[in-house]
């Protein structure tokens, strides 16, 4: 069953860092026939702006990340108009994300982000890594 994939910056993040990990893996699954794995202008630069201040050592693991996946994943720009589902996310710096998922018609937002955990938004479905990689 073919399902659109919404992939958050924590994930990503994850996924760069340990290529052996669950996120990774759910990155992997995201991003494979025939699923479509989708994320936004919002979350690379997020992405990258993260390792800059956090992970400085670790760049070699972001450009290899990068070069591996962005083949893969369709980068979808943030839309300007406001979703009125974007009030049940606490943090205002995720509401973009919400935004760029719903315009993608995400079936799944894949993410470690309590906020989103927590919103009680959908759609999309909001689902962790584990549990993506047991559908």
């Amino acid at each position: 069953m073919k399902m659109k994939i919404f992939i958050d910056t924590n994930i990503l993040i994850s996924a760069a860092i340990l290529p052996d990990s669950v996120p990774a893996r759910a990155v992997l699954k995201a991003t494979s026939y025939p699923n479509i794995g989708i994320t936004s202008e919002y979350n690379i630069n997020e992405m990258i702006r993260i390792f800059y201040k956090k992970f400085s050592n670790r760049l070699s693991s972001l450009e290899s990340f990068l070069s591996g996946t962005m083949f893969s994943l369709e980068i979808m720009p943030i839309p300007s108009y406001v979703e009125e589902s974007e009030q049940n996310i606490r943090d205002i710096k995720d509401r973009p994300i919400l935004r760029a998922a719903l315009q993608a018609g995400a079936d799944f937002l894949l993410t470690g982000d309590k906020d989103f955990l927590e919103s009680g938004v959908y759609p999309p479905k909001i689902i962790n890594a584990s549990e993506f990689l047991k559908l």
